[in-house]
């Protein structure tokens, strides 16, 4: 009886574990992005993400991220920026002062190209990773406070269908600068609408993998990009 008690026990075990970091489950990414034209070569960058464990709640990352962008021509463009991130790191229900925050400076080059129909775009992200965290298994009061290097880079492909619909692809790899070379993958998928000439929406899934899990999330993202150059007819 022990011998069939005892791998059952182990296996009970490892599906509390995976529950407990929402692995098994499927959230959801609500998102904006905006780039801002404000003169000839420069436009604001300006995006919120609300990010969870799951699709009916389960709150997991609030990020804000804005920058000034450098148009060196229509198929370059420079950018630093700031971004601000609050992280809940569990699944499961954990006191108020369990997360982390984290302050995050930035600095992109962006590249596109046309091959046939199809729309690339090459980002390449370096990112000063400024974190300060609970240490919730130990004791509540002490803070981890750390600094990280991280570079991004992301190939992107849209198509486009119609005038108004299109189709959206990217995978964007993730490289620590210290120890843990990788750092995650996301492979991304999305079916997009234009709203207006400057607006359009997205409605994707993501699989997101690190070295110890795979998380699927459904995407709604909302795109604005106005020239506030324009001034408004009288």
């Amino acid at each position: 009886m022990r011998k069939v008690f005892l791998p059952l026990l182990l296996l009970a075990t490892l599906s509390v574990n995976a529950q407990q970091t929402g692995e098994n489950k499927t959230g959801i990414w609500y998102m904006y992005f905006g780039m801002n034209q404000i003169a000839e070569r420069w436009s604001l960058h300006t995006e919120a993400q609300f990010r969870y464990y799951e699709t009916s709640g389960n709150f997991n990352q609030l990020l804000l991220r804005t920058g000034a962008n450098y148009h060196i021509n229509p198929n370059a463009i420079a950018t630093l920026g700031y971004a601000y991130i609050d992280t809940d790191p569990t699944f499961e229900e954990s006191p108020k002062d369990a997360n982390a925050l984290e302050h995050r400076i930035f600095q992109q080059f962006i590249l596109k190209n046309k091959v046939w129909e199809f729309l690339f775009e090459h980002r390449y992200r370096l990112e000063q990773r400024f974190i300060s965290q609970t240490d919730i298994l130990s004791d509540p009061e002490i803070d981890l406070d750390r600094t990280e290097h991280r570079a991004r880079y992301r190939i992107q492909a849209t198509l486009p269908l119609t005038d108004t619909f299109f189709l959206n692809f990217y995978d964007e790899l993730f490289i620590n600068l210290q120890d843990n070379l990788f750092g995650q993958n996301r492979l991304y998928g999305a079916f997009g609408i234009h709203i207006t000439e400057n607006s359009s929406i997205q409605l994707g899934w993501l699989r997101n993998q690190f070295s110890n899990a795979v998380f699927d999330r459904f995407q709604i993202g909302f795109f604005f990009n106005p020239d506030l150059r324009k001034k408004s007819k009288s």
